[in-house]
């Protein structure tokens, strides 16, 4: 049996994706008062269990960090915009990666303004694509909190499945969390694949 080779974040140059109505690009210093709209908005913060930023020098940092980790393949964050273009309106990417086992988890962030319209859903196809035939994930894992339903039902409606319920493992604010365990493997992407081309073609 051929072993493959673990999965690698780094890339040069960067793999700006492109949706129908996105570009998923590099995320750039500049970004700063547009991150900060976004994770400084209650609303998008509400079921990450993170603090909000307070300052555009906080998101200054953010993309230090982030522009750090896409360098030594710790993590791989896209900024999300209009393929018109326009500032950032939202944020994906691939955390908490384990190498040796192939397998990634993919989180994501939208401001309110842009909710409702299907966009996360095309830049979440994007990169779960990218994921399986680029990186080389076996499998991709998403961890949310079991009352967001907007963010499991897009779960959900991309072939994600629900795998088990983590009680009051994240303590945050005061109070303990539940959390929602959620995966998609390489053979689920193969099978919807292959089951939307049938139903295309017959």
């Amino acid at each position: 049996m051929v072993t493959p080779s673990p999965p690698d974040l780094r890339s040069d140059p960067f793999p700006v994706l492109r949706t129908a109505r996105l570009v998923l690009r590099a995320p750039m210093l500049a970004d700063a008062p547009a991150l900060h709209a976004l994770r400084s908005d209650e609303r998008v913060m509400r079921h990450i269990g993170r603090p909000r930023t307070t300052t555009e020098e906080d998101a200054v940092a953010m993309l230090r960090d982030v522009l750090e980790q896409h360098r030594t393949g710790i993590s791989l964050s896209w900024a999300l915009t209009l393929e018109e273009g326009g500032p950032l309106l939202g944020t994906i990417g691939y955390y908490r990666v384990q190498p040796q086992h192939f397998r990634g988890e993919v989180g994501y962030l939208l401001h309110p303004d842009h909710w409702g319209r299907g966009l996360m859903g095309e830049a979440l196809e994007a990169v779960i694509g990218h994921g399986f035939e680029a990186i080389g994930f076996h499998g991709i894992e998403a961890i949310t909190d079991p009352d967001n339903g907007p963010s499991n039902r897009l779960l959900e409606k991309h072939g994600f499945r629900r795998e088990g319920l983590i009680r009051e493992n994240y303590f945050w604010n005061g109070r303990f969390y539940d959390s929602a365990i959620w995966c998609m493997l390489a053979s689920d992407r193969r099978g919807a694949d292959h089951i939307a081309l049938s139903r295309t073609t017959t």
